[in-house]
């Protein structure tokens, strides 16, 4: 056999073997036996050996995994994974259709798509020219760990695409759930205690710890299936419905679950949703719920999302599965906020899968209506399937010995005094208390607040515990002698953390906002704030009465940030902030707006779809630079976006704005645009 010979060989049983691992991992249905697989399988083995360099990274034959890697890269999403809100009865789903509906100012009938929710680990695969060419962990729903080669091993995703149609021309990014069947995982666990090795609590725990293997031959032993639910950026391939994309992803050879189904309104989600509760012993992996979606994209267009969720789709959670436990005490937490929460120390019990030791009583009300005792009998669930509450007390098996609880006058980490507002007890220890102030350096500093690169909580404990930051102001005065004088701190690191602390002090008004830890502002209500006041300094003089005003802030967030800014220590902190030197985009340090860039406000209300690579900003980049000048990102292109700004290889988004004569940027004129 000649090497032209070799390569048509190849082809062709690389083609053969494609199909079968379709028709066995996708379908279920072989048509052929597990032995003749096995010869076709040999066959493409051997040929590749002789003409190893015929070998390609989709070649069936290269699932066996790679030599371990030291540590993961990460992939950024090119649109973001969001995570979705919670529904857990039925009128939590009504009322999130009454939402929709009020959005989009109709009475009619939703249509909805309803699929089961996995109990497993969310990843994105990448093909290009229908290739299998990257996949990733969701991460922190912008940016996840790139797990390629352990995702090659998993036998249901497909190397190579099938079907007609294909969008071999363009990028296809495909969001899926990978999980382990409950009857592999026992199997995967017996195996495990044969041979003395720690079993794992559940079949979640198992996938999302096999999928995150630095040797992607372990890997490869594990029983890893997958379920297609949607996509990222899909180019040159048009869909109206979410339902036809599924339909598409299956006829191109991915694995979409069968249970799906078209419902008509909310009523027809919530007999779906009985039906499959009812089911759920039955089905062969782990269920926690069923994910509901608008079906139609326009709508999903229209309706956007919020920071971190979209509106258009719903978790709508199965009951909690429960247990029996007894509780051995009740600590006292206190949070970043200074709010003070009971938390139940329990006898270990397992909880659907997991061991439940703690569970949050979340304030003394709580504690109160359900007359939780230390030394009680209770029922303890997981929330959601997630975080463990207790239920209920079981009053008759009590002997007499159990004591009642109320939360101290003082705060236990710093003694400062306990006040109550509403249902919540607070420390007014403000920033001096140590729980409060490794909190609130731990939010300033975060990603989506200051953006202060390097600073761990290592780091932050080891600064205040050392008595070297006593506020988040202090972190502006650290310098490398201060720094270097610590343990384990060399003067390259020092630098660093340095020069990111200096490259904070430039941020925008939403992330300074966020950063400060305003008690009920998160970064939707910080961005709410940044769009109403032109400044911090005007924040801090407002009344409660001109907050009321706005359409999204309520008396409660109201009140909270009236409180924060008149708090003497808070406003202190505020002032030290200033003179070091922090200031945002808009508002100089603090004070009358400045023109950033010349364009303050100025994309009020207009449309903008980012496609293509953009060589100087990260998407993140320049849809926060747009949003703050009051513009808005969208995902797709329609006859209501203002203007498309194409980096490199933008792909048919550009094709659609030429074809809808929509104003398209190259990212040399969008620098122009925004400061003209």
């Amino acid at each position: 056999m000649d090497e032209r010979e070799a390569l048509k060989e190849i082809e062709k049983l690389r083609d053969e073997i494609n199909y079968h691992n379709y028709r066995y991992y996708i379908l279920d249905s072989p048509v052929i036996s597990d032995a003749e697989y096995d010869r076709l399988f040999k066959r493409l083995v051997e040929t590749e050996e002789r003409f190893p360099h015929l070998i390609t990274p989709d070649s069936p034959t290269q699932r066996v995994g790679a030599e371990p890697l030291g540590e993961f890269k990460t992939i950024a999403h090119t649109i973001p994974m969001l995570s979705l809100n919670n529904a857990n009865t039925p009128e939590d789903a009504r009322e999130f259709d009454e939402k929709i509906k009020r959005f989009l100012n109709t009475k009619e009938d939703i249509e909805y798509v309803a699929e089961p929710k996995l109990d497993g680990l969310a990843i994105e695969l990448v093909y290009a020219d229908g290739i299998f060419t990257g996949g990733s962990t969701r991460g922190d729903g912008y940016t996840g760990e790139d797990v390629t080669l352990n995702l090659r091993t998993v036998k249901s995703i497909p190397l190579k695409l099938i079907g007609e149609k294909l969008p071999l021309l363009s990028r296809l990014e495909v969001r899926g759930e990978v999980f382990i069947p409950i009857k592999a995982f026992n199997n995967l666990n017996r195996d495990r205690g044969k041979k003395g090795e720690p079993l794992f609590a559940n079949p979640r725990n198992a996938a999302a710890g096999s999928v995150r293997q630095l040797d992607s031959r372990i890997t490869a032993t594990r029983p890893l299936d997958i379920y297609c639910y949607g996509t990222g950026t899909i180019e040159s391939a048009k869909f109206k419905t979410h339902f036809e994309i599924l339909q598409a992803l299956k006829r191109w050879g991915l694995k979409v679950n069968p249970l799906i189904k078209i419902c008509k309104g909310i009523e027809e989600v919530i007999k779906y949703h009985e039906e499959m509760e009812k089911k759920r012993e039955d089905i062969p992996y782990e269920l926690d719920g069923v994910v509901v979606k608008v079906n139609r994209l326009d709508l999903q267009d229209m309706l956007g999302a919020l920071t971190r969720s979209p509106r258009w789709a719903v978790a709508y959670k199965f009951k909690a599965r429960q247990e029996t436990t007894k509780i051995r005490n009740i600590e006292v937490g206190v949070g970043r906020t200074g709010a003070l929460t009971p938390v139940a120390v329990l006898e270990p019990v397992n909880v659907g899968g997991v061991t439940v030791e703690r569970a949050t009583l979340h304030n003394q009300n709580e504690v109160d209506r359900k007359d939780i005792k230390i030394g009680d009998w209770v029922i303890v669930q997981r929330a959601g399937d997630v975080i463990p509450e207790i239920v209920t007390v079981i009053k008759d098996r009590r002997n007499g010995n159990e004591k009642p609880f109320k939360l101290p006058s003082k705060c236990p980490l710093c003694g400062s005094t306990v006040i109550r507002n509403g249902a919540i007890h607070y420390c007014t220890g403000g920033l001096s208390c140590p729980a409060q102030l490794k909190e609130g350096i731990r939010h300033f500093s975060s990603k989506r607040a200051m953006n202060i690169e390097g600073l761990g909580d290592r780091h932050i404990n080891q600064f205040v515990e050392n008595g070297v930051i006593k506020d988040v102001a202090d972190l502006y005065n650290l310098n490398k002698e201060n720094v270097t004088g610590l343990e384990r701190w060399a003067d390259k690191s020092a630098q660093n953390l340095i020069e990111q602390i200096e490259k904070s002090k430039n941020t925008t008004l939403p992330r300074l906002i966020y950063a400060l830890g305003i008690r009920q502002v998160g970064e939707h209500m910080a961005k709410v704030l940044a769009d109403n006041f032109s400044s911090l300094d005007e924040l801090m003089r407002t009344s409660y009465e001109r907050l009321m005003e706005i359409h999204e802030i309520g008396p409660e967030t109201a009140k909270s940030i009236i409180t924060f800014f008149k708090e003497g220590h808070n406003r202190k902190v505020i002032e030290k902030l200033k003179k070091a030197g922090v200031k945002t985009a808009v508002s100089g340090q603090f004070g009358a707006p400045i023109q950033w860039m010349g364009r303050v406000s100025s994309l009020k209300d207009k449309q903008f779809v980012l496609t293509g690579t953009l060589s100087e900003f990260t998407r993140d980049e320049a849809k926060e630079l747009i949003e703050n000048l009051g513009g808005r990102i969208t995902s797709t292109v329609s006859k209501k976006t203002d203007y498309v700004i194409a980096g490199a290889e933008p792909g048919s988004k550009y094709d659609k704005a030429k074809e809808l004569d929509i104003k398209t940027l190259n990212e040399a004129e969008f620098k122009r645009f925004i400061s003209s």
